[in-house]
């Protein structure tokens, strides 16, 4: 005898696989446009570091270990190898000496800005040519949707 399924779980399984394909979908995405990013060989702790360096402004070690989860004696190997690689510079905190604040160098805020630029020109260049102007408006219609999903 088949049992019957009820909405509750067929909704429920629906939304299960949206967010199994969603997570694919974005691992893929994510995938391909770091390909696009030229990271060399950058680690992904050093890559993290940067990035919460752009977003967050400059800041010590310790914070910076406190907000990745690491160590701060870890940190300062990942410092270090982001000054040496010419990422990062340090300078004295002018509130206390003892501290040394942490910032991006210009050469590396450039290298973000065409990493950025590279990756909106790959995606930009893989809709136009892959989806028709109707798919491409059907994108764009889901894309309120997705923002509901993230809550930002």
């Amino acid at each position: 005898m088949k049992m019957k399924i009820q909405p509750e779980s067929s909704n429920a399984a629906r939304a299960s696989q949206i967010a199994a394909d969603l997570r694919a979908f974005f691992r893929g995405l994510k995938r391909r446009l770091r390909e696009q990013a030229n990271l060399g060989d950058l680690t992904p702790s050093q890559v993290s570091v940067l990035q919460r360096l752009e977003q967050g402004g400059p800041t010590t070690v310790s914070a910076l270990a406190r907000v990745e989860g690491v160590r701060p004696q870890s940190m300062r190997v990942t410092v270090a190898a982001l000054e040496s690689a010419g990422h990062v510079e340090g300078h004295p905190n002018p509130s206390d000496r003892r501290q040394t604040i942490i910032s991006l160098t210009e050469s590396c805020r450039r290298w973000i800005d065409e990493g950025r630029a590279a990756r909106q020109d790959w995606l930009t260049r893989r809709i136009a040519s892959i989806l028709s102007p109707e798919e491409q408006q059907t994108l764009a219609a889901a894309m309120p949707l997705l923002d509901c999903v993230v809550g930002d």
